[in-house]
């Protein structure tokens, strides 16, 4: 059943709460470069991730768990290509990440929200930007997680509107601190669950897409 325009605002009221105290939960955490590097080697450690071709790794910013070490370590061994997003809009005006299939750091520049990112005037390299369908699997960063794969991330839709392109066998693997855990996220009906959220402390199997 439908929900009711007063029931869809109360439900957007608890989670721009919700999301404000995760936001102070993943900028109070202690120890980030030490506790990001675990909770990265398990995601590595995944079987999903060791049979995948093509993986999408977010470039960490502001209090994000960090990726960035792993992520030049994985470039520089070649063994895998390692495709990165950037923030850009598609045809609508709409918020939409690009795909950057990144052979080296060096490629990138400060972009948006002091965020890395490919010049803009490479963007749309058929070359260098791979489509979304050939991803295997997708690291998803965010702002707050339950253990069954429910994510909240920040209210632009980036990673909402990528979700919907990729294959239905595509891996979708959360990334985030202990402490970003709520025992429930909200979920609006749009909203994608992960097949795994990793942390420093463990790997949760998610309720993935139905």
């Amino acid at each position: 059943m439908a929900l009711s325009q007063e029931e869809l605002d109360a439900i957007m009221e608890r989670k721009g709460k919700m999301r404000r105290e995760a936001y102070d939960r993943r900028a109070a955490q202690e120890n980030k470069d030490e506790i990001s590097a675990q909770a990265v080697a398990r995601l590595m450690a995944l079987e999903e991730y060791q049979n995948a071709n093509t993986i999408m790794w977010y470039i960490d910013c502001r209090s994000e768990t960090r990726t960035k070490p792993e992520l030049l370590e994985e470039v520089a061994k070649g063994e895998k290509k390692i495709v990165v997003p950037y923030c850009t809009v598609d045809e609508k005006g709409d918020n939409k990440l690009g795909l950057w299939h990144m052979e080296s750091l060096e490629e990138m520049v400060v972009g948006k929200w002091n965020i890395l990112e490919p010049p803009k005037e490479m963007w749309g390299n058929p070359d260098k930007e791979p489509p979304a369908e050939e991803l295997d699997m997708v690291m998803v960063p965010g702002v707050g997680f339950d253990r069954g794969g429910g994510r909240m991330g920040n209210g632009q839709g980036y990673y909402d509107r990528l979700l919907e392109r990729v294959r239905p066998d595509c891996t979708l693997v959360a990334l985030c601190y202990e402490s970003q855990l709520f025992d429930e996220i909200l979920v609006a009906p749009h909203d994608v669950y992960m097949d795994y959220v990793v942390t420093e402390d463990a790997v949760y199997k998610g309720r993935g897409r139905d």
